[in-house]
């Protein structure tokens, strides 16, 4: 009569891994359905599956019944190690009545501790290599009941070998592409892509080409663009992307030096040159010898200094203010301007000559408002950048504050962002950045959706709907788009969100 009921439990069990198998297109989840099968029928207390490595020397948990995800993160064995390993390594299954009085059971998850269960484990032989173990834990039988178990769980592995087989081949082959993805980011993002730069829009993946071609050369690169738009990042990474990158990088900002100091500041002075002059100092091309000297500003230097300046790169000698020593140094020169040089030379504030000694290599930095799809990846990278220097555990950017930042012109550019994601971190009262926390110049009537409010000021009822979408829509993407939790989370009913949702137009599928 009992065999009549095994037999009767086991092809029960078998009909319903049929099934799973037929309709489980996901591996991984089979195997999860095989061991809640196994508890409900069979009765076990836990259940493991291992699957054999790439390494091809050890056995790792990748599904389990009954186990945490740190004990089968310890669930690590080696062929030969421990019961498991030893069924790995012979291919013949074990069946272990009382596994606190056998001293090959490692306890390795750790999870059996000061337990008398009978523990079974058999291999999973595909093509005649072992690709795999499954084990369960059961109270203890009988030697003919853990026997007829292990025969069945024998039967069971065979059944499941090809999709288990299937499992090891898609992790095998995930880790394979992880890898070489990994080694063609590296090849491609150090070369092409330096890590102080931000931006995938194509005019910074020229850039990024751009950099690349010129880096590893000595020609002088001339930088152009707005105020803003990170001009010193490229020079920065003009250096570090050359052999020069162990020498010095040097920057001086020549709108920043008065007219008496330039030359002082960049060819140096003797002791005695002019008044205050009470000893030698070197200038920033000597400073830069061996490395890099960027020139920021570099179309208000005066028309003396320039005079000099086009010397310097023409021969590479200068002598110090008030010396006769003529000075040879091996620099790069990178300069950069927002100014339109083209003009200056029409007006003849700047030297033709020097313009073409300075334009060899040039690179245009395009304004942020011509690069809106970086606008995103700059603030989420400011947002991180400022999060962990304040101390602040800000997720997200709200719907609200990204369309206000997408519709904002940006006349201060990259530097305009940083300071206002700054601020924003600053502000922000919980884990999201919201509109209302970014700067009053953001806060346009089409980035807020309040277009229709009159010039002379905004109602009461408008101001309060304009917030309370902020918050709904927030909500919604917490959920997905699903209006109950949403209502849940904001302590309300179904009936009352689903009111505001259509009172104030949200179309709740978008956040799905």
């Amino acid at each position: 009569m009992e065999d009549t009921n095994r037999a009767h439990r086991e092809l029960s069990i078998l009909h319903k891994i049929s099934k799973a198998l037929i309709h489980r297109q996901a591996v991984s989840g089979l195997l999860q359905d095989v061991l809640d099968i196994l508890e409900t029928e069979m009765g076990l207390s836990r259940g493991a599956l291992t699957l054999r490595q790439p390494d091809g020397n050890s056995f790792v948990i990748e599904a389990s019944r009954g186990l945490t995800p740190e004990e089968c993160q310890r669930g690590q064995y080696k062929l030969g190690e421990g019961i498991t390993g030893m069924v790995a390594q012979t291919a013949k299954a074990e069946v272990v009545p009382d596994i606190s009085q056998d001293a090959r059971f490692l306890n390795r998850t750790r999870a059996r501790t000061g337990q008398n269960n009978a523990f079974i484990c058999v291999p999973i032989i595909h093509h005649g290599e072992v690709i795999g173990t499954m084990s369960i834990d059961r109270p203890p039988g009988d030697t003919h009941t853990l026997q007829a178990d292990r025969d069945f769980l024998m039967l069971l592995a065979g059944l499941l070998a090809e999709a288990v087989a299937t499992m090891r081949e898609v992790l095998t082959e995930r880790e394979g592409l992880m890898a070489e993805n990994d080694r063609l980011r590296r090849q491609l993002g150090d070369r092409y892509q330096p890590s102080n730069l931000v931006g995938n829009s194509r005019a910074m993946r020229q850039i990024y080409d751009q950099i690349a071609q010129v880096s590893d050369s000595n020609a002088t690169v001339l930088i152009r663009g707005e105020s803003g738009t990170g001009k010193e990042l490229v020079a920065r990474a003009l250096h570090f992307g050359s052999a020069r990158r162990n020498g010095p990088f040097i920057s001086v900002n020549c709108a920043a030096l008065p007219d008496n100091l330039v030359e002082s500041e960049l060819f140096g002075h003797e002791k005695g040159a002019f008044t205050g002059a009470q000893q030698q100092r070197k200038g920033r091309f000597e400073l830069a010898n061996g490395g890099t000297l960027f020139l920021d500003e570099i179309g208000d230097i005066s028309p003396a200094v320039q005079v000099r300046l086009l010397r310097v790169l023409q021969e590479r000698t200068f002598e110090r203010v008030g010396g006769d020593q003529t000075i040879t140094v091996n620099v790069r020169i990178v300069t950069a301007t927002n100014r339109n040089l083209e003009l200056a030379i029409k007006e003849n504030r700047f030297r033709e000559d020097l313009y073409y000694r300075l334009n060899v290599f040039p690179i245009y930095l395009p304004p942020l408002r011509e690069r809106k799809s970086d606008i995103l990846l700059l603030a989420e990278h400011f947002l991180r950048k400022y999060a962990d220097v304040y101390g602040k555990n800000i997720r997200r950017i709200s719907t609200t504050a990204i369309n206000m930042m997408l519709s904002y012109h940006w006349p201060g550019n990259v530097r305009e962002l940083e300071n206002c994601m700054e601020r924003a971190v600053l502000t922000a009262a919980d884990d999201v950045i919201h509109g209302y926390t970014l700067p009053p110049t953001l806060q346009t009537s089409e980035a807020t959706q309040t277009a229709i409010l009159p010039e002379s000021g905004a109602s009461l009822c408008t101001l309060v709907e304009t917030y309370e979408r902020e918050i709904i829509v927030d909500a919604l993407k917490k959920h997905r788009g699903n209006a109950a939790g949403a209502a849940r989370f904001l302590q309300s009913t179904a009936r009352i969100m689903n009111y505001r949702i259509h009172h104030l137009g949200i179309d709740p599928k978008s956040y799905k």
